[in-house]
């Protein structure tokens, strides 16, 4: 299928510039692909060491943007026509086969690992089979921000944003060539990008998951929109300008990088600047760094290789972005199946030998992809590389013939199983769902009153306010999030009679409303939010002020594998400085030190590791105690369960 809108007589021939080389690529750019892809790999390693590293999606947007917006171009002013169908073909030659080879490998691995790997697994692969993954997940409310379970193909989400785009953008690009001119070529999709931050902007809400406005394509167009536009200018009479503007200057490079690493540095995915224009400035600071690339032009209007053009170009750089495809492909299964394994907590050795292992082993299959499955299809078709496989089956002996051909239907039956019996509901999800269900109908039993003692036992007589000797668990209130729930049964084994208020998805601005709520809270409390969108000190100090002066306080503090972490605990410390009354209950270190005692998403205590969270509040109220009378508290132990 071929456009047979032809350029019409008079319209200028869009200029070609500089750049692309024989083969079609622009020298530099794989340079820029490496830096998208190692501040992905860098995020999704540790948050905590580039916060903002998921821009490096919108890097590799609005490479996209410009490179497909150019080639369009350049196709139609070449043979006056744009041929869809072996432009949609070329896609698929380069983007289903690594496809392919990653669901299948992937899904494999990561159930002989771990069941709770591949939850959800066969919407998973319907998104990545339709390149649909961002609005199935929409759809399906999955979440990108919250998750009981890790997700194998959650990366794939931009995949499918950027396929949506080569489906729609060459009919609309033609469209523009034909009948719009060259300044509204640039001024349409430079248009679309500001209403797609707009669109993100208006519907994202602070107090509410994200993941809509982050997944959406609608809302997160603009990368792709710059790029393009960026690619309509470059094909225009405003190249010169731009070569001279951006490209004269040696330094405009390295200044656009620095500016980039700072948003990176500065933005994270809980804040609200990001989505209130965060995602567009970062997307505008990479096509500054895209035209300094590209340009071929010094100071002196000759065309030559920059200084910083030619460090773009070196040999590793290149490699990184020749790869950058099978390196964002695999990097994610990769992380999930190493940390599923080999458990360990950031700030470790352990946790800097599993991040080289997740380097070596993301880069070794990336490789191989790129080398044997990539390459050969995109440079031979389908039919050829199905030819040469048949070919190289016929020349083996029978006997290997049918080693190969039972092991490719072992392989297909064994991933058909997998996705058929891939659970719906990951352990945690359940165990949240099982501690609630049981917690409100233990609720609803005792009509809010004080729980009775044990079978045997004589109810220990509740201590008035004002009073800070250790608490039995009938003088205790706790109000917390999804992590509080998860360890409803080992808070009830160590203070038995304690009344719990504890709700996924709650926020620490939803805690005075809590307490609230609660007429006759009790002389003890502990508290356990920020898990959710943070914690803010003041709304923290605000829960402590209504508190007041003469509860004794255990504010639980964080840990998980999200960027904020340091910010969300050192803002519970400078909330809780100064109150007497109020001491941290060190979960942080407890669960660093006991990495294998987290379930599958690294957040949420295991069986084990609610037991942990118990002696830690436990052992912060004997803390509190001593800090007011004095006297050592005598704790009773228990045996931790294995797991």
């Amino acid at each position: 299928m071929s456009s047979t809108l032809t350029r019409p007589p008079g319209e200028e021939a869009p200029t070609r510039g500089p750049a692309p080389t024989a083969s079609g690529r622009y020298p530099g750019l794989d340079g820029l692909r490496a830096i998208a892809i190692v501040a992905v790999l860098v995020f999704h390693a540790n948050p905590a060491w580039l916060p903002g590293g998921f821009l490096g999606v919108d890097v590799f947007f609005v490479i996209s943007g410009f490179l497909i917006t150019s080639l369009l171009v350049r196709e139609r002013a070449r043979a006056g026509r744009v041929d869809f169908r072996a432009f949609w073909t070329r896609r698929a030659r380069r983007l289903l086969p690594a496809l392919a080879l990653v669901v299948v490998a992937s899904s494999l691995v990561a159930r002989a690992a771990s069941s709770e790997l591949v939850v959800a697994l066969p919407r998973q692969v319907l998104g990545a089979a339709t390149f649909s993954t961002n609005w199935v997940e929409i759809a399906l409310g999955g979440s990108y921000f919250d998750q009981t379970a890790p997700t194998l193909f959650m990366n794939f989400w931009s995949l499918a944003v950027e396929e949506q785009f080569y489906l729609v953008w060459p009919l609309a690009t033609v469209a523009l060539l034909r009948w719009a001119g060259p300044r509204a070529r640039v001024a349409i999709p430079a248009a679309l990008a500001a209403a797609s931050t707009v669109a993100m902007a208006v519907l994202y809400r602070p107090d509410a998951d994200s993941t809509r406005v982050y997944y959406g394509t609608d809302t997160h167009l603009m990368g792709l929109m710059i790029g393009a536009a960026l690619a309509f200018a470059w094909a225009s009479d405003l190249q010169a300008r731009l070569a001279e503007w951006v490209g004269g200057r040696r330094w405009t490079g390295p200044a656009a990088l620095l500016a980039l690493v700072v948003l990176m540095r500065l933005l994270s995915e809980d804040s609200p600047v990001t989505f209130y224009g965060g995602f567009a400035v970062a997307s505008l600071v990479t096509g500054v760094l895209l035209i300094a690339t590209v340009s071929r032009v010094d100071a002196a209007g000759q065309r030559r290789q920059t200084p910083w053009q030619r460090i773009l170009d070196a040999p590793a750089a290149s490699w990184v972005g020749e790869r950058s495809y099978g390196l964002y492909l695999w990097h994610w299964p990769v992380i999930l199946i190493v940390d599923e394994v080999w458990r360990t907590a950031p700030g470790t050795w352990p946790f800097a030998g599993r991040t080289a292992l997740i380097v070596l082993l993301t880069g070794a299959i990336a490789e191989a992809s790129y080398r044997f499955v990539e390459t050969p299809v995109r440079k031979a078709g389908f039919r050829a590389t199905g030819r040469r496989v048949l070919g190289r089956l016929r020349g083996l002996t029978l006997p290997r013939q049918r080693v190969a051909v039972a092991s490719a239907l072992v392989v297909a039956l064994a991933f058909a199983a997998v996705v058929a019996t891939a659970p719906t509901e990951s352990a945690t999800a359940r165990v949240l769902r099982e501690n609630a269900a049981a917690e409100a109908a233990s609720g609803a039993s005792d009509s809010g009153t004080d729980a009775a003692a044990s079978p045997g036992e004589t109810a220990a007589p509740v201590a008035p306010l004002g009073t800070w000797g250790m608490p039995t668990g009938a003088e205790i209130d706790g109000f917390g999030d999804s992590i509080m729930v998860g360890c409803i049964p080992a808070l009830k084994y160590y203070f038995p009679g304690i009344r719990l208020d504890a709700v996924s998805n709650r926020r620490v601005g939803d805690g005075a409303a809590a307490i609230r709520a609660r007429t006759d809270v009790r002389r003890s409390v502990v508290i356990g939010f920020g898990m959710n969108a943070g914690v803010d000190a003041v709304q923290l100090r605000q829960l402590l002020d209504l508190l007041g002066p003469d509860r004794m306080v255990v504010v639980v503090n964080l840990y998980g594998t999200f960027s904020r972490i340091d910010a969300d605990n050192a803002a519970i410390a400078s909330a809780v400085a100064g109150r007497g009354n109020v001491i941290v209950a060190d979960w942080y270190t407890t669960a660093k030190n006991n990495p294998a005692s987290l379930q599958s998403d690294r957040k949420h205590p295991s069986l084990r590791g609610s037991h942990l969270y118990a002696q830690t509040v436990q052992a912060a109220f004997a803390e509190l105690s001593k800090r007011h009378t004095g006297q050592d508290v005598a704790l009773k132990t228990y045996p931790l369960p294995a797991r």
